[in-house]
């Protein structure tokens, strides 16, 4: 038995023995007179509790006379402790200060250090509750803008407070981390980030300005990009005629976001016959500088894909966005159509078989174009199937009418099949969809290095990465209108069945709208093309009629919408079903033939997950509002899916988003 219990023990032995022989004196006077039992047992009760409270008030005294004796007995750890080069602290987790080393008294002489210590202690008690395994703890604390490293060591005391918790006593080193806190950030800040810059329709604009034009709206073009550089200190070299290498020290890199790369804006006011932008892509990732240079032209080409005009910061292997609100310019050459053209047909040629699949939730765009290349591959004399699992947007009538052509009973195929089928020699073909996580089969990518991606959707990080060949043409209408455009290219006659030119046109109809949205002189040139086979129009318009009871449906999602940022409709849709993807997407189309609605979305339950379908005008961009969701699509036309949350859980996040988006386009 320790000195501290056998004090205590005495103490509480004492105080008994005193108690027996008072009541027993109450007893006798009481036996002599009894007059006095109430008295004697009022003055027997209030004695009884003042030494009750004496008795705790002592003990607590004791405890801490004998740590303290403790402490000062051991001259031999109290010197080592006083001689401490390190300012130290032993405290208890209830805030009793046991020790302070002179070094400690030095350091915070000035400073009511304890205000600053108390919440960490906070922590320190909480971390080591969480893991009483854990003997070493170290924090970061920051203490009149100097930083401190603090080292903890624990063990339990002996104290208990008045809810009888479990306290600790501490031993608190405080390292200061100043001096290396700001040579470390001197360092980072140092560090040189590499960004590259292209004009987006730089073919273009030569063609469009007369030779007195030229130098100068190329040279107003340099200055901008140059005037910028040099605002943040930077170098930037022209290594390409349309492309600049942009280098600057990382302490830039915050004002340059904060700006949202504001150049993007600057280079839009130079007078020119068309309107210029640009794409940029800036990164600090990789070790080496080369390998900084190689991760901005990445950047740039995931900027391309989504369209130009806007920028991608890469860092701390995370990707930001910034501009991309004005729409996709149409590129007037046929030059590459052609060129990708003949190497699909090539590639066909040396496959052994080909399997073209789209993206889940088929609709008339990936189907028709699937179908397309079915077509091609079977006309250059390849086996070929088209990957289908699952039918959605609508397209009942027209597979009713699909299931009866005799040749497609054996093409269509499931991933099942497809797995059985595929091998190193196969063309995997992906068409109207480039992201990993959305193809029908994704295991299938890792079966082949022979892949082409045929897609018309702004490219996002979850990009396939292995395709040999990607054909994503963002100003493009749909998948379907690049694959007319590659049939009609080739140098294979390809002759169509009426249901793949009707599918074919059909993806083009749906996707622009009846031709009304994101439709260019392109668009109507592949319409053209299958007009000459003989399409019957008015039987694709048939098979995407609405019935009456979708349509009052459509009607009372419209008339539930409410307005928010007085230009955006947003309703629900709240029955659950597999529909409510297409009736979401038909429902916004609709709300955007209402007069002062900018963009509209529709939030709707598939059962698996909470779907948001987008639609803009184009003053809005619904794309970097719906990508912030996980989701994708256009400028115009967008959406996202989302698990774990209700519709009106879904609703509030679309809102806050929303929010965000106007915040960082008014900045």
């Amino acid at each position: 038995m320790n000195k501290e219990n056998k004090a205590i023990e005495k103490l509480t032995s004492r105080v008994k023995i005193y108690l027996i022989i008072i009541a027993l004196l109450f007893i006798l006077i009481c036996l002599y007179d009894k007059v006095w039992i109430i008295p004697s047992l009022i003055l027997y009760w209030l004695l009884l509790v003042y030494t009750i409270w004496f008795n705790t008030k002592k003990k607590t005294e004791i405890e801490t006379h004998i740590e303290e004796v403790a402490w000062g007995m051991n001259s031999t750890v109290r010197n080592v402790l006083n001689k401490s080069p390190i300012p130290l602290l032993v405290i208890e987790t209830d805030g009793d200060i046991i020790f302070k080393s002179p070094k400690f008294i030095n350091e915070f002489k000035e400073i009511d250090v304890m205000t600053y210590v108390e919440s960490l202690i906070k922590e320190i008690k909480l971390e080591i509750e969480n893991n009483t395994e854990k003997k070493e703890i170290n924090k970061q604390i920051t203490i009149d803008k100097k930083v401190y490293k603090v080292l903890c060591e624990y063990g339990i005391s002996k104290k208990r407070d008045k809810r009888r918790q479990k306290e600790y006593t501490l031993i608190l080193y405080f390292l200061d981390d100043t001096k290396y806190n700001t040579l470390f950030d001197d360092y980072t800040n140092q560090k040189l980030c590499v960004g590259v810059a292209v004009i987006d329709n730089y073919e273009e604009l030569i063609q469009r300005l007369s030779p007195e034009e030229k130098p100068t709206v190329l040279a107003k073009i340099d200055k901008a990009i140059y005037d910028w550089a040099s605002s943040t200190g930077g170098l930037v070299i022209k290594n390409e005629r349309d492309t600049y290498v942009y280098v600057f020290e990382q302490k830039y890199l915050a004002d340059i976001e904060k700006s949202k790369l504001s150049i993007l804006d600057n280079v839009k006011e130079i007078d020119a016959k068309v309107p210029i932008t640009l794409s940029i892509s800036i990164s600090n990732e990789e070790k080496t500088y080369y390998e900084r240079y190689k991760s901005a032209l990445d950047g740039i080409d995931l900027v391309l894909g989504r369209g130009g005009d806007q920028a991608i910061v890469r860092k701390e292997g995370k990707s930001k966005f910034y501009g991309g609100t004005s729409l996709e310019i149409e590129k007037r050459t046929k030059v590459k159509a052609r060129i990708v053209a003949h190497t699909v047909e090539s590639m066909i040629q040396d496959a052994k078989d080909v399997i073209i699949m789209g993206h889940q939730n088929t609709d008339i765009d990936s189907l028709g174009s699937a179908l397309g290349i079915y077509r091609l591959a079977k006309t250059i004399g390849k086996p070929a199937y088209v990957l289908n699992e699952n039918f959605g947007m609508n397209l009942g009538k027209f597979v009713d009418t699909l299931v009866e052509e005799e040749e497609y009973k054996e093409v269509i195929i499931d991933s099942k099949e497809a797995l059985n089928i595929i091998s190193k020699d196969t063309l995997l073909v992906v068409v109207d969809t480039h992201k990993k996580s959305y193809v029908q089969a994704p295991e299938l990518l890792s079966k082949t290095d022979n892949i082409i991606i045929i897609d018309h959707h702004r490219k996002s990080t979850d990009f396939i990465e292995n395709a040999s060949l990607t054909f994503q043409e963002v100003y493009a209408s749909s998948a379907a209108e690049l694959v007319t455009e590659i049939i009609q290219y080739v140098d294979t006659k390809v002759e169509l069945t009426p249901i793949e030119i009707e599918s074919l046109y059909g993806g083009i109809m749906v996707d622009t709208k009846n031709f009304t949205f994101k439709t260019g002189v392109r668009t109507f040139e592949a319409a053209a093309y299958l007009r000459k086979f003989g399409v019957d129009i008015i039987k694709v318009k048939k098979w995407f009629q609405a019935d009456l009871e979708s349509y009052n449906v459509i009607a009372d999602i419209v008339k539930n919408a409410e307005i928010i940022e007085e230009s955006i409709a947003i309703s629900t849709y709240e029955e659950i079903g597999k529909d409510s993807n297409t009736i979401c997407a038909k429902a916004a189309d609709e709300l955007l033939t209402i007069s002062n609605i900018t963009a509209s979305f529709v939030i709707g339950n598939t059962g698996e997950n909470i779907c948001i379908s987008g639609r803009s005008i184009g003053d809005i961009n619904v794309q970097i509002i719906l990508e912030k969701l996980g989701g994708g699509g256009h400028i115009t036309l967008a959406g996202a899916q989302l698990e774990g949350v209700s519709i009106e859980e879904a609703k509030e996040e679309l809102i806050k988003r929303i929010k965000e988006y106007f915040s960082e386009v008014n900045v």
